[in-house]
């Protein structure tokens, strides 16, 4: 499993406790399909929005989905209103929902704005005010113990205060560290993200624990306090409860439940489902942990332990300094050796941990479960490796992060279907959602991905007697029925909006730098007047752009990793000439409607590196079952960003742009066609001189702007 902060889970929930209304005792009645319109319609005024056909036919969708035990794939365009084309309905049918999301704005809006709203406005029909929640791993909580009492030592040598061993009061970190313990005795949640402004990674960590570091309810200190503990609590009593795909990931694969019993899912953003699963399921093998382990069992395991895992340490650390990347079809001997001694010795380390807390060491509780936690984490992680599974793709990667020369083992799945197909549908309906499930035209790619079998496909439309009966698919080994439906966009596509290739150019290679590319883009942002928003496939490729850009033209340019994101986006939003360049996490998320955004670039199709071990892996068992390994993997991993990418542009009714992509393979390629039909269906040219007529037209009627100072 990875050290992902989002990942890191408390102990699993008790079963969940009866939900009573706020106003009432009465227990939730689920309110008559016929009364979606008229609740729907409550929930948008509370809002202050628009009703849309779309939403309206989401919801009925999702009703009918929970009422017939089937599951269902909803594609709903920018502008929808999807959130409460789904909250409505799973509100009225009375039973607990989980509502997975993959960002943390969309977590918010639901807490923060939809939810508050939608309750008062269904409160009239309910008869009750539903609750609701939010839940995260442990690791976002801040924890009481650590903030009061101390941090456990890398060194091995008991607690320590964090604001002395990082710099002292007077340093940037240290002046953190005092900033979160005021904190702790005003925050009501302890959630990280409550906390304005943030703190460094490096401080929140002194004063936060993972699930396997925490002391446990009942025997910490603090425990009726805990900040992790209040909100599993709430969690429990909450008719909604609002979680991230990666808590989703832990309760659906690990076999331990961590969030309450519900009678529907719904995983909004669904296109993220996969990686944040696969992510979530992925398990690493670095020299650092190694040594963390080694440091932090010194003090209390025996000394035999501790000098096995340190020779165990030492060994992997030299053959780690020479390792190549790559991926590992089998464990050659030497290293399946020294993982072997580092499994042998983490497995001494934890029996002798085990023994000193069998002595009643109380004092020492803290440190030994920091201790007991690395070497867990390492038994396990090296038992997988050598287990060798088929089902598991094993590679040496190498980077910085590792420290100077060394590299690390990784291991993930293969695939997540099985593991979703296993653990997402047996107990409850589940509905999937995102503006981008449709790919080439079909939803059978993403519904395959996240484990929904094409023969298990119903018709879009429900007619008569072409469903199994309510609750069927709930069976043990029962086909997961689905249906998938395209509920459109409010938004005039065609009308709002241009898809230009620029079909003259040079194909891309491997070499970021491209003379004709960084020629026609110059030439665009000029048409447009700044207002772009560039996406590229490499830090690279965004980087060589940036400079010459920042060479040739007035307009500023900022570039992703010179600030914080949310502060590039702001800046990006506040001045209309400026331009945002930027790589992967651009593509997807970002929402400027207006004058600032009215031109997305992608400067080629954003195919995964041919060098990517998982997603060559995944190629490769496609096409040994006698699929099409590279439409399957590659195509369908570079649509779903495109897709996203082309998303950036059209975000409100009066938007009006173009999407310019500088590969002429998506015209010139028999593939082309795949990528154009998973976009948006903007008005398509590969005329560049109409484009640039567009954009100047475009700009010209924009909103005048401060001029920019060119910058060199």
């Amino acid at each position: 499993m990875t050290n992902d902060s989002e990942s890191q889970l408390a102990a699993p929930l008790d079963e969940a406790a009866p939900v009573d209304g706020a106003d009432d005792a009465e227990a939730p009645v689920a309110v008559p399909r016929s009364r979606i319109p008229d609740l729907l319609h409550a929930a948008v005024e509370a809002v202050g929005g628009v009703e849309r056909p779309g939403q309206l036919r989401m919801a009925e969708a999702v009703a009918d989905a929970v009422d017939h035990g089937e599951h269902l794939l909803v594609q709903a365009g920018t502008g929808t209103g999807k959130s409460l084309a789904y909250l409505v309905p799973a509100l009225a049918h009375g039973d607990r929902v989980v509502v997975a999301t993959a960002t943390l704005a969309l977590q918010r809006q639901l807490v923060e704005r939809d939810l508050p709203r939608t309750v008062d406005a269904l409160h009239p029909v309910l008869r009750r005010r539903p609750l609701f929640a939010m839940l995260k791993g442990r690791s976002n909580y801040l924890c009481l113990h650590r903030a009061n009492e101390g941090t456990p030592s890398e060194e091995g040598e008991g607690l320590f205060d964090a604001v002395d061993a990082l710099g002292g009061p007077a340093g940037k970190l240290g002046k953190e560290v005092l900033r979160l313990r005021d904190w702790a005795d005003e925050t009501e949640t302890g959630d990280r993200d409550d906390m304005s402004p943030g703190v460094s990674d490096k401080a929140w960590a002194q004063l936060s624990v993972t699930s396997k570091e925490c002391l446990g309810a009942t025997r910490c200190a603090y425990g009726q306090e805990c900040f992790a503990e209040k909100a599993r609590e709430r969690a429990k009593l909450a008719d909604v409860v609002v979680t991230n795909h990666a808590m989703l990931a832990i309760d659906a694969i690990e076999g331990a439940p961590v969030l309450p019993e519900h009678g529907l899912l719904i995983v909004d953003e669904a296109h993220e489902l996969v990686n944040r699963v696969t992510g979530a399921a992925t398990a690493e093998l670095t020299v650092g942990a190694v040594n963390r382990a080694v440091k932090r069992a010194a003090r209390l395991a025996n000394e035999k332990a501790v000098d096995a895992l340190q020779a165990a340490a030492e060994n992997y650390h030299g053959l780690m300094e020479t390792a190549q990347p790559g991926r590992v079809e089998e464990l050659p001997e030497y290293l399946a050796y020294a993982v072997t001694a580092i499994r042998d010795a983490s497995r001494q380390v934890i029996t002798s941990l085990g023994e000193t807390r069998d002595k009643g060491l109380s004092d020492e509780d803290a440190v030994r479960k920091q201790a007991m936690a690395s070497a867990e984490t390492l038994h396990e992680t090296a038992d997988r490796l050598l287990e060798g599974s088929e089902y598991d793709v094993v590679w040496i990667e190498r980077s910085d992060r590792y420290g100077l020369g060394t590299a690390s083992l990784r291991v993930a799945p293969l695939s997540v279907s099985g593991l979703l197909r296993e653990g997402l549908y047996k107990e409850r309906s589940v509905v999937l959602t995102s503006a981008t499930l449709k790919l080439g035209g079909d939803f059978n790619g993403v519904a395959g991905s996240v484990g929904l079998p094409k023969e298990a496909r119903l018709p879009d439309e429900r007619t008569a007697g072409d469903n199994p009966e309510p609750g069927l698919s709930f069976e043990e080994d029962a086909v997961p029925y689905w249906r998938g439906i395209d509920v459109g966009s409010p938004f005039s596509y065609p009308k709002q909006g241009i898809l230009y290739v620029a079909k003259h150019l040079n194909d891309p290679g491997r070499d970021p730098e491209r003379p004709d590319m960084l020629d026609e883009l110059e030439e665009l942002i000029s048409a447009a007047g700044g207002r772009t928003l560039g996406l590229f496939s490499s830090m690279r490729g965004a980087q060589a752009a940036a400079e010459a850009m920042r060479e040739r033209l007035d307009h500023r340019v900022l570039l992703q990793g010179e600030d914080t994101l949310g502060e590039l986006i702001r800046e990006f939003a506040s001045d209309a000439t400026t331009c945002l360049f930027g790589t992967l996490s651009l593509w997807q998320g970002v929402d400027v409607p207006g004058s600032a955004c009215q031109l997305v670039v992608m400067d080629r199709i954003p195919f995964p590196r041919p060098d990517d071990p998982l997603m060559s892996a995944r190629q490769k068992d496609v096409e040994q079952h006698g699929g099409n390994g590279f439409m399957a993997v590659a195509a369908t991993h570079a649509a779903l960003l495109m897709a996203q990418g082309a998303g950036r542009l059209v975000r409100a009714s009066d938007d009006r742009g173009v999407v310019a992509v500088l590969d002429p393979r998506v015209e010139t390629k028999r593939y082309g066609g795949f990528f154009r039909s998973s976009m948006p269906e903007f008005w398509y040219t590969t005329d560049r001189n109409q484009v640039r007529r567009s954009l100047a037209a475009i700009d010209a009627s924009a909103t005048p702007v401060r001029p920019v100072a060119k910058r060199g």
